[in-house]
């Protein structure tokens, strides 16, 4: 029994090491270690949750951070479920922003949370995920069930988040569906009756008032773990979907090289760090030998575009997506090899093409890239999202500065 017992021990104290790794905090730590003990006991996994609002197509870099640790918790035998925050997308997310975010339809909320269950699994092992939507519960929900809800949280402490307070301090709105997202999102740990939930910084208060929301319904708090912000490819703010500064795990080999080429040298090293690229040990080595001037900055940079690259794709594109970086940047030229693309239609909307090019998961960005001026057709820049492109046959479609296609008429 003895020998039972510290072989469990041991096993924990190897559970705790794999998740604690690369946190930033894990609230609490006693009562993560209960609740692996007791999963031993019984044989019964942890519940492990991760919310992701698809307020855009694509996930990024920076949701790749919790997703790796979820993956981890999923490698120690722990049931995880990936959560589309299908319903607390219509609200939107007010965690570190200064102003009201506007609200999504219903239609964009379902177009992006497609391309999120597609893109998950290149981090989560899809056979052993479970995906779930927030609107099975929060949509049948009543008025009484929300004010009931509601009842359980004060606003004083709602209030004791920084964005909230901040903008109360310097008048300027709060709209009321605001201070229910964090009730909302508390409640989604209820109703998956979660054990540990994963999150950066900025969710640390949602967190915690899930932590406080269980409590009131009878159940056992959630473990917090709580994960470093990646910041943007801008180097000032945290990789966002809305800020635009971000890098999409599905976009093209192409353009994850070149947003990578892009950063700082001090948001290189950043990333290193917190996309765990390599350890603390190397990347302490490779920043002493960049000060001594025996490394290049940019050939760091180039290594960790190219690691990026074969985590989401393989080798090979690795290597051809460096060779495209060379020769569309170094040499202003185009790309020696540019894929073909034979449209549905002659003519075809601009918005179409650029989803039949594989350059945007939805219309919505689609749509989004014409009206940035990022889509040009042999060299002239389409502005209009109606546009109706008649194709003769060898146009050449840019999107953004890295993504070519040759146009075929038929």
């Amino acid at each position: 029994m003895a020998s039972k017992l510290r072989k469990q021990e041991r096993e924990v104290e190897k559970q705790l090491e794999v998740i604690g790794d690369g946190t930033v905090e894990v609230i609490n730590v006693d009562e993560l270690k209960a609740k692996l003990m007791r999963s031993l006991e019984t044989g019964v996994p942890l519940r492990a949750k991760l919310g992701a609002d698809p307020t855009a197509p694509d996930i990024h870099l920076g949701h790749s951070v919790v997703l790796k640790k979820l993956r981890e918790i999923q490698d120690l035998g722990h049931e995880v479920v990936f959560l589309v925050g299908d319903f607390t997308a219509l609200i939107g997310d007010p965690s570190g922003r200064s102003k009201t975010r506007p609200s999504l339809s219903p239609e964009e909320v379902e177009e992006n949370a497609e391309t999120y269950r597609e893109q998950a699994f290149k981090i989560l092992d899809p056979e052993k995920t479970i995906i779930d939507h927030n609107s099975r519960w929060a949509g049948p929900m009543t008025f009484r069930d929300v004010i009931e809800l509601s009842g359980k949280y004060t606003l004083a402490r709602m209030l004791e988040r920084d964005d909230f307070r901040s903008r109360l301090d310097n008048n300027r709105p709060i709209s009321i569906h605001e201070l229910l997202y964090p009730l909302l999102q508390a409640y989604d740990s209820v109703a998956l009756e979660a054990d540990i939930e994963l999150g950066g910084t900025d969710q640390k208060f949602n967190l915690m008032v899930a932590r406080d929301i269980m409590r009131e319904y009878g159940q056992e708090p959630e473990i917090a773990v709580i994960m470093p912000i990646l910041v943007g490819t801008d180097g000032a703010r945290k990789m966002s979907k809305s800020l635009g500064n971000y890098i999409g795990v599905g976009e093209p080999p192409e353009e994850i090289y070149g947003k990578v080429m892009s950063v700082t040298d001090e948001v290189m090293l950043d990333y290193y760090r917190v996309l765990r690229v390599s350890s603390e040990t190397e990347i302490a080595e490779m920043e002493a030998r960049i000060k001594s001037g025996e490394i290049n900055p940019k050939d760091a940079k180039k290594e960790l575009a190219k690691r990026l690259v074969k985590a989401y794709y393989d080798a090979k594109a690795a290597g051809a997506a460096e060779t495209t970086f060379e020769k569309v940047h170094r040499d202003g030229g185009v790309p020696d090899e540019i894929p073909g693309l034979t449209p549905s239609s002659n003519p075809v909307d601009i918005v179409s093409l650029i989803r039949e090019a594989g350059f945007a998961s939805s219309n919505t960005e689609a749509r989004r890239l014409v009206s940035q001026g990022a889509v040009y057709i042999d060299g002239e820049r389409i502005t209009d999202i109606e546009s109706e492109i008649a194709i003769e046959g060898g146009e050449i479609l840019k999107v953004g500065k890295r993504r070519f296609a040759r146009l075929n008429a038929d």
